[in-house]
């Protein structure tokens, strides 16, 4: 079976303290098969997504990150922009998105990804960000609130946009 190619791009963005960085790294395909796409709703990879960062979290003894519909919504609405071209790949309007969650907090963070060929897009984003010291920060951070949002788009890439609120 042919494989498309695959790349996978990463991105951090970080308030308080404000930094910025956006890390690209390539990953091989992953055999995985914890979600199976043929019958895989936008929504189930998104818990799905949830569930390995929190199983991830559960390893290093950190507490679960609960996911915030409101949150959810604003990672959702990045993703398909960024699926549909609206807005390249990146964290430009993260402070727009954080605004919008109107959620008290002490710090936020993003992750972003995204990938296409793969058995199971959701662990190699997960993957992807655990090799990633940047992405890996946020993931064992002091955040207790969470939202995720997937977007697929026709070429078949899968967008990712996860963000973490540490609320107040």
């Amino acid at each position: 079976m042919y494989k498309s190619l695959v790349l996978m791009s990463l991105g951090l963005l970080t308030i308080l303290p404000n930094f910025s960085q956006l890390i690209p790294t390539e990953s091989p395909p992953q055999n995985s098969m914890n979600t199976n796409l043929a019958s895989s709703s936008i929504a189930d990879l998104e818990k799905a997504a949830n569930q390995q960062i929190n199983q991830y979290r559960a390893s290093k003894k950190l507490p679960p990150l609960s996911i915030d519909p409101r949150i959810s919504q604003q990672a959702r609405i990045h993703s398909e922009n960024m699926a549909s071209g609206k807005v390249k790949f990146s964290h430009d309007g993260f402070e727009g998105r954080v605004k919008a969650i109107t959620i008290p907090y002490q710090s936020v963070a993003e992750n972003v990804a995204y990938n296409m060929g793969y058995s199971d897009p959701v662990r190699n984003a997960v993957d992807g960000w655990i090799k990633s010291d940047g992405h890996r920060k946020n993931m064992e951070g002091q955040f207790n609130l969470t939202g995720i949002g997937i977007a697929k788009n026709a070429k078949g890439e899968y967008y990712f946009t996860q963000l973490f609120v540490r609320s107040r």
